[in-house]
């Protein structure tokens, strides 16, 4: 185990993977960073409240502790862009979602402290990732990783309008089986919308890691917040949360499912 991350072991072969939820940001790089940086105003939030009945369901989870800001574990070491054409932010972001500044005059980081950081936050917790997935598929022959987000529902930098509730991405049907797709599209989602392989098709994980010829098949959820979130105060709406639990349950039972048969 890790001090960057936690897991929270299971018994199916299933791992939820919430790369965007955490909230840290070490003492040394908050001293360089904007006051809309030390707000880490872009974090997935309360995501790990939202799928808090998935432990219970057996399922392994994996969450960071540190902000996107401090490293962004859903994109490529190697710096490539997720969404050629589009607006994309980068490994070490240096702007929020509004474009605002993180970092003071002349405190991004550099290359070197890029590379510290990929050590540091970003393998470590591939490494889990890569590891539990191996010995998933190992114990059990078949496994399958949802790739847990959420944003507000409008972005203008990114997408115009008001973003769809569930918004689920495969890479364009690469990173898992079309029959996955198929048995969440079979799923009543009303009354909430949602759309596939649209504007988020699946970060670096959902895309490095589906192999679904080898029987390891990975799914991106980007949830609007809207659905369970006062977007204007930031603050977890008990009624929208309890509503919006009843699909993404419905979701992960899927996949639990699918993991079994």
């Amino acid at each position: 185990m890790n001090s960057t991350y936690s897991l929270s072991p299971g018994n199916v072969s299933m791992l939820i993977s919430m790369p965007h939820n955490g909230e840290q940001i070490p003492k040394n790089i908050a001293e360089t960073m904007t006051n809309k940086g030390s707000m880490v105003s872009d974090t997935d939030w309360y995501i790990n409240k939202l799928y808090d009945f998935a432990k219970a369901m057996g399922i392994y989870i994996l969450a960071p502790k540190y902000s996107r800001y401090v490293i962004d574990l859903n994109r490529n070491p190697s710096g490539e862009v997720l969404y050629t054409g589009e607006n994309n932010t980068e490994l070490c972001p240096t702007t929020a979602f509004d474009s605002s500044p993180l970092y003071l005059d002349n405190k991004e980081p550099t290359a070197k402290e890029i590379t510290y950081r990929i050590k540091h936050y970003w393998h470590p917790y591939h490494n889990a990732l890569k590891n539990t997935l191996i010995e998933l598929k190992q114990k059990h022959g078949k496994v399958v990783l949802l790739d847990a987000h959420s944003i507000l529902s409008h972005v203008p930098r990114f997408f115009e309008g008001k973003l769809p509730d569930f918004n689920f991405g495969s890479a364009d049907g690469a990173s898992c089986d079309n029959a996955l797709l198929e048995s969440i599209q079979r799923i009543n989602f009303n009354p909430y919308n949602c759309v596939y392989n649209k504007r988020f098709k699946g970060g670096y994980i959902t895309r490095a890691y589906g192999d679904p010829k080898n029987n390891i098949h990975a799914i991106q959820l980007e949830l609007s917040q809207d659905t369970y979130m006062d977007e204007t105060n930031g603050h977890y709406n008990e009624i929208k949360a309890a509503q919006v639990k009843k699909h993404l349950r419905n979701v992960v039972e899927c996949l639990v499912n699918f993991s079994q048969q």
